[in-house]
């Protein structure tokens, strides 16, 4: 008789939203906490992640259910990666098993196996038996690609490469493929620093290095405020070097893909090592593969978006995160952590040195500073001998305005031009025109499921809600009076294109936006046009405001910034700032001296003034001070209460209810306080109606021990099932 295997009591997180954990019976031995385990839940076969070995259960044994199979032999997840995750859950008010599920690549979350695939890549072949066709293009991009050094398949595919290209390049004898990790563990043994391409550091960047390197093998976190055009990428290099010949690895966190490129490309000149990156535009086969090889050891440096910072590594050595200010590393839905404050906490448990680099650092960095958290380090001279760019504001206040262009912003575009320059224009509203009315009878073409007005986009001839992606033809007549007066108001990229090319007829343009850069590979074949001077006129959205190197662009002008300096967002200020000082950042980088132009109708207005004539330095300063004289962050801490409905009353009931639960909760808690509830800034969205619940405290635990007392009474109220809620724990946007 074979004898009966005793079954224990295992502890799981699964990806369901609810803040509580589960118990499953599992015959010994048992898999440790961090392994993952396929589990009946109701209906359905759920893959979660063990976190405890209980020796009892609130469930009745003869109720409890029996674990499915065992997935893994060892845990996924390191110590200090796995106590960053649980401190996450904790800490955003963000159900465990969801948070886990977002740390694993989607073939984990599926219950694939935790190991990798070949790491399919290309690289020039050494002795080329044919040539690439020169009409065609792809084939030419691709090579010009692989210069610097093997590139995987992915991020080929992200420039517009597909596969076809690759396979004629093979047939031709150009490049051959390779297995990029192939016998790479010990890439250490190997590693080469090519010095032909490294510059000699100026002093700030050399005192720079010198004060980070004492102290990078341990914890330390160092803010590095270099003004645009500084060379803060080259410190990033030589602290990397010192990092990697010791066999560490690094990551770098960068807040959007398209900066990914020029970043890759620049590190594979300097290192021979395995670089890797990770992010949305990548197959859920290679983002598995770049996980299991940072956590096997087989790269050493990871490129990735904010998901990256979940990766094991075996041995991490230093985190660089570019553009810290970037709102982009705040996660908006779902588990809304920040890809920024968890960095810290991560390089903190793995007890390696984090770099936080900006132009505009945040104020909450710069209140960090302060408090003697982080460690100050400024670059204030730009790199290479390149002077600062000269700023000018122009009063545009009863000027006629072409497709909004002063006349004086075409006069400095047509000198700039004649010399032989670059002009970047910058205007953060995509489309033909903000709005279509009727000349007639004044009717304005409304989405019928949001607060807002349709954007009008020419090239497609449709309306295009930009807030719930809803579209509708464009009409030919008003659907109120008949009239077929239809006109625009507001200037769109499109409208701000066509002008310039009746103004400017034999200078060719370039917009980039999201509507212009929708297929893979447009967005690089547009900055390679731009780098290599075959445009001369560049319109951009805040896409071109930050991490790009234009050499020839020597005047910058900002069209319309009016609409940010009278939000109702506190942060708005902070974000115009940050946005015209790297915008303007993007004037004179290289020999040529640059000019920043702003166009406004509110030219006396102090932020403007303070920015021209002071710097982003002084009006951070200024800014800390009201918000510290207004109690807001990051003198304080907040949470967000959001609901939405398809009704109003549900979301009032539900917020209302609520807010009357806050009382008994915050006893004990003398700073703590709430607003609201009150309507988002657009209250009905997508056809849903939204409003909002605001908590604030001066100390996070005071703020934390009211959110533990209220988030299980919220999840008790009956009104609390008729709406959908979420809480948003340090809110960055008032939606």
């Amino acid at each position: 008789m074979t004898p009966t295997v005793p079954l224990a009591l295992l502890r799981l997180a699964l990806p369901v939203p609810l803040r509580r954990e589960f118990d499953y019976l599992c015959p010994q031995p048992l898999p440790a906490a961090g392994c993952r385990v396929r589990v009946p839940f109701g209906r359905q076969m759920l893959v979660g992640v063990v976190t405890d070995h209980p020796v009892s259960s609130d469930i009745p044994r003869d109720r409890l259910r029996s674990i499915d199979t065992i997935l893994d032999p060892a845990p996924l997840f390191n110590g200090p990666l796995w106590q960053m995750l649980r401190w996450a859950s904790r800490y955003y008010q963000h159900p465990a098993g969801e948070v886990f599920d977002n740390a694993l690549p989607v073939l984990l979350r599926q219950g694939e196996p935790a190991a990798r695939q070949p790491l399919e890549g290309w690289q020039l072949c050494d002795a080329p038996t044919g040539s690439p066709s020169t009409r065609a293009p792809r084939q030419q991009q691709a090579l010009q690609l692989l210069q610097d050094g093997p590139l995987a398949s992915a991020d080929l595919r992200e420039q517009g490469i597909d596969s076809a290209v690759l396979q004629r390049l093979e047939d031709k004898g150009c490049i051959r493929r390779l297995d990029l990790l192939a016998d790479r563990e010990a890439w250490a043994d190997t590693l080469l620093v090519h010095q032909d391409d490294q510059p000699q550091l100026n002093t700030e960047q050399a005192l720079t290095v010198a004060a980070i390197s004492s102290q990078d093998r341990e914890y330390a976190a160092f803010l590095l405020e270099g003004i645009t055009g500084s060379g803060k990428t080259e410190v990033y290099l030589q602290l990397m070097a010192n990092v990697l010949a010791r066999g560490q690895q690094v990551l770098v966190l960068v807040p959007e893909i398209g900066l990914t490129p020029q970043t890759l490309a620049r590190f594979r000149r300097r290192f021979s090592a395995p670089i890797l990156t990770l992010h949305s535009g990548m197959t859920d086969r290679e983002r598995l593969d770049a996980w299991v090889a940072c956590r096997d050891g087989e790269a050493a440096i990871l490129v990735g978006t904010r998901s990256a910072l979940f990766t094991p590594f075996a041995r991490l050595g230093l985190i660089l995160i570019d553009e810290e200010h970037d709102a982009s590393f705040k996660q908006q839905d779902s588990f809304r952590y920040h890809a920024r404050d968890l960095a810290v906490l991560r390089a903190r448990l793995e007890n390696c040195p984090i770099v936080l680099g900006s132009a505009t650092p945040s104020l909450e960095s710069l209140h960090n500073v302060t408090l003697g958290k982080y460690q100050l380090l400024r670059l204030t001279q730009r790199a290479g001998g390149a002077r600062p760019a000269t700023q000018a504001v122009l009063d545009i206040k009863h000027v006629p305005l072409t497709a909004g262009l002063s006349p004086q912003l075409q006069q400095l575009m047509q000198q700039h031009l004649q010399q032989g320059n670059q002009v970047m224009l910058f205007l953060n509203r995509r489309g033909y025109a903000q709005a279509l009315i009727c000349h007639h009878c004044g009717w304005i073409a409304g989405c019928a499921r949001c607060d807002a007005w349709y954007t009008w986009h020419q090239g497609s001839q449709r309306l295009h809600c930009h807030h719930c992606d809803g579209q509708r033809p464009l009409p030919s007549h008003c659907p109120d009076c008949g009239s077929a007066e239809l006109v625009g108001t507001g200037v769109g990229t499109e409208q701000l294109e066509a002008a310039l090319q009746a103004l400017f007829p034999t200078y060719r343009t370039v917009r980039i936006d999201r509507d212009s850069t929708r297929r893979k590979g447009e967005l690089e074949a547009a900055l390679q046009a731009i780098r290599q001077r075959e445009v001369q006129i560049l319109i951009g959205t805040q896409m071109l405001a930050k991490g790009h190197h234009f050499p020839d662009v020597t005047l910058v002008g900002l069209l319309d910034v009016d609409g940010a300096l009278f939000s109702q967002d506190f942060r708005a200020t902070e974000r115009l700032a940050q946005l015209y000082t790297q915008v303007a950042g993007r004037a004179g980088r290289a020999s040529k001296p640059g000019q920043v132009v702003l166009q406004t109708h509110h030219p006396e207005h102090l932020l403007l003034q303070d920015l021209v004539q002071n710097g982003y330095a002084h009006f951070a300063r200024t800014c800390l001070q009201e918000r510290q004289q207004l109690d807001l962050p990051p003198w304080s801490c907040q949470a967000l209460l959001r609901a939405d409905a398809t009704g109003r009353p549900e979301v009032v009931a539900f917020l209302t209810a609520a807010a009357a639960l806050l009382p008994g909760c915050c006893q004990g808690c003398p700073t703590s306080r709430w607003h609201g509830p009150v309507s988002a800034i657009m209250e009905r969205r997508a056809g849903r109606y939204r409003m909002q619940l605001l908590l604030q405290a001066h100390q996070r635990a005071e703020l934390a021990l009211v959110l533990e007392r209220w988030l299980p009474l919220l999840e008790a109220l009956p009104e609390a099932r008729r709406v959908r809620w979420s809480l948003d724990v340090d809110p960055q946007e008032v939606l």
